[in-house]
């Protein structure tokens, strides 16, 4: 059987394309959200020096420091607004389906359909809200514990940081959802794409960098480029597959 998606793609030309204009409205309205949010991953926090933090995060880039500057644009690497992105809202996600199998009350939300299921969003967003809070003040913490990075430490600082981080935060879920409800489709997983993308020149040309230098073995360069391509199979493998 052939999927909708699949009879549009066989269908779709520039023609039609030219005549559907809430398509069109939906893809300008998904590329301004990206372009709205890759101009808050070049803005700073405010009160602390960018030259000594860039100097400083250049010795500890490697590890998970560095992933999660892969997932978050490169915004940890700047520590700009959006610098913890969607993270707190992908865990607040996890932890409600975790939740919502094991609490009671949160099963019977689950079974009470469209009801049920905007309840939990907003307790989603709740514990989004104490997650990037909590994430938000140990970054403040970390920055005023790093000799040089922050112009002048202390509670207006650790304030300061708390709201501008949690407020990147909040601010990327509701354009997130918007881009869900007027875009192309789930705004959050395209704001996580639209940062791996941006980044991923640059993490290729220092793995080849590293790997002309000797640091890296050339076979293993192939051996996770085979892995992903495998990866890539797997999945559109699956997505294709029906149940008969």
């Amino acid at each position: 059987m052939v999927s909708a998606a699949e009879q549009l793609a066989r269908n779709i030309s520039f023609s039609t394309f030219g005549k559907a204009k809430e398509l069109q409205a939906r893809i300008w309205f998904t590329l301004i959200a990206l372009v709205v949010y890759r101009i808050g991953t070049q803005v700073p926090i405010p009160g602390i020096d960018t030259a000594v933090y860039a100097a400083q995060f250049g010795a500890a880039s490697q590890g998970i420091l560095g992933m999660w500057n892969t997932f978050s644009g490169g915004a940890v690497e700047r520590m700009a607004i959006f610098a913890l992105n969607v993270m707190p809202y992908i865990s607040a996600s996890i932890i409600m389906q975790l939740m919502s199998t094991s609490v009671p009350s949160l099963e019977r939300l689950k079974k009470e359909g469209e009801v049920g299921r905007k309840q939990i969003n907003q307790y989603t967003r709740y514990l989004t809200l104490v997650l990037a809070v909590v994430q938000s003040y140990g970054i403040a913490i970390g920055l005023q514990s790093s000799a040089g990075v922050v112009s002048n430490p202390g509670v207006f600082f650790v304030a300061s940081t708390v709201i501008t981080l949690t407020g990147g935060t909040m601010f990327l879920m509701w354009l997130g959802e918007q881009v869900t409800a007027r875009g192309v489709g789930n705004g959050i997983s395209l704001i996580i794409f639209a940062g791996i993308v941006a980044e991923l020149p640059r993490v290729i040309m220092s793995t080849l960098a590293l790997a002309r230098t000797g640091d890296i073995n050339p076979f293993a360069i192939f051996a996770i480029i085979a892995v992903m391509l495998a990866v890539i199979v797997f999945v559109v493998f699956i997505e294709r597959s029906q149940r008969r």
